[in-house]
C-alpha cells in the first residue's frame, strides 16, 4: 500500500471486525486503513503491531466489539500497542458498542459487562470513544475519557423519509425504544404506538397488546438492535393480525444470531432496514434486507474530533426527553 496515504498526523487503524466499513472511511477522508499485522498464534493468542509510524500522530483505531470477545482483545491490543508507539492521542471508534445490554446489575451475582469493557478499553490507553446507540445511554458515563455518542436515526429517517410511505405509524416493539420512536415519529411526521409486551425469559419475549392505531397504516418498527430477532417477528405478526397494511423494520445494529435469518425472511415484513455497524456475511443476507451505510457519520466525527471541532453538529437526532 501507497506510503503517501501514512502522512500527516492522521492515523486511520482498522481491526478485523469491520474492515469494509473501516475502508469506507477511509476513501471518505483520504486514508486508506491500516490493519497492521494482525495474526492469531497456533494457541488462539492474538498478535497485534502497527506496521506504520505512529509517534506524535492521532491514532483512529475503527473495531466493532461485537462476539466474538477477539474483537474487543483486538481492540485493546491496537490500542496498546499505539499508546506504547509514542501516538500523540488514541480514539477508539467502536460503531457497535458490544456487552452493552449488561449495563446494571438487575439479578443477584451478575457482572457489569459494559462497566468492565469500559474498564478495559480505558486502562488499554484510549484517549476517547466514539460510537453510535449505545444499548443505554448511561453507559457513557461508565468512561472516564470522552465520549462521543452518535446516532444513527439520521441515515435510517433519511431513508423512510424518501419512501413517502402514506399513513405512516412508528412502533416501538417495547418500552425500552420508545423515546428512539417518537424521535423517529416526529420527524417522519407520523403517528406513535408501543407494544406491550413481557419478556419470560432472556431472547423470549410475548406480545400482550398494542397501544396505538395501526389498522390500515403502513408500520415502522424501530430498535437499537436486531438480535435472535423474536421480540421483532413477534412484533411484526401482532401488527398484521392487527390490521396494519404494511410492515417495515429498522434497527442500528444488525447482530442477526441464531434463527434470526429464518424468523426474518418467514415473517411478514416488507423490508428489514439496518445499517453496516457490524458486518454481515453474506449468509446472514435475505432478499427484503437493505443496509445503509454510517461510513460517511463516523468519518465526520473522526475529521471534526481530529481538527479539534465540535462534534455535537453531527447529533440531527437526539432521543426526546
Amino acid at each position: 500500500m501507497d506510503d503517501t496515504y501514512r502522512e500527516g498526523p492522521l492515523l486511520l487503524l482498522a481491526g478485523r471486525a469491520n474492515y469494509p466499513l473501516a475502508a469506507e472511511i477511509g476513501e471518505i477522508i483520504g486514508k486508506s486503513p491500516d490493519s497492521g499485522t494482525i495474526k492469531q498464534f497456533a494457541d488462539g493468542e492474538i498478535f497485534a503491531r502497527i506496521d506504520y509510524n505512529a509517534r506524535g500522530r492521532d491514532v483512529f483505531i475503527v473495531q466493532s466489539t461485537n462476539a466474538p470477545a477477539d474483537n474487543i482483545m483486538e481492540l485493546l491490543l491496537l490500542t496498546d500497542a499505539a499508546r506504547r508507539a509514542s501516538a500523540a492521542r488514541v480514539t477508539a471508534v467502536i460503531p457497535y458498542f458490544g456487552y452493552g445490554r449488561q449495563d446494571r446489575k438487575d439479578q443477584p451475582r451478575v457482572a457489569i459487562g459494559a462497566k468492565l469493557v469500559a474498564n478495559l478499553i480505558v486502562a488499554a490507553g484510549a484517549d476517547r470513544v466514539v460510537s453510535i446507540d449505545f444499548h443505554q445511554h448511561q453507559i457513557q458515563g461508565f468512561f472516564d475519557i470522552p465520549v462521543d455518542h452518535l446516532y444513527a436515526a439520521p441515515v435510517l429517517t433519511k431513508y423512510f423519509r424518501d419512501k413517502q410511505l402514506e399513513d405512516l405509524v412508528v412502533v416501538a416493539p417495547d418500552v425500552g425504544s420508545a423515546k428512539m420512536a417518537r424521535g423517529f415519529g416526529k420527524r417522519l411526521a407520523a403517528s406513535f404506538a408501543i407494544i406491550d409486551k413481557r419478556r419470560p425469559k432472556a431472547n423470549m419475549s410475548e406480545v400482550l397488546n398494542v397501544v396505538g392505531e395501526v389498522e390500515g397504516m403502513n408500520c415502522l418498527l424501530v430498535d437499537d438492535m436486531v438480535d435472535t430477532a423474536g421480540t421483532l417477528t413477534n412484533a411484526v405478526i401482532a401488527l398484521k393480525e392487527r390490521g396494519a397494511k404494511a410492515v417495515y423494520a429498522a434497527a442500528t445494529h444488525a447482530l442477526f444470531s441464531g434463527p434470526a435469518i429464518q424468523r426474518l425472511s418467514e415473517a411478514p415484513l416488507e423490508e428489514m432496514v439496518v445499517t453496516n455497524t457490524i458486518f454481515i456475511p453474506e449468509e446472514k443476507r435475505f432478499p427484503n434486507l437493505q443496509i445503509l451505510s454510517v461510513a460517511d457519520l463516523l468519518a465526520k466525527a473522526i475529521d471534526h474530533v481530529h481538527s479539534n471541532e465540535s462534534v455535537s453538529q453531527l447529533f440531527e437526532m437526539l432521543p426526546d426527553n
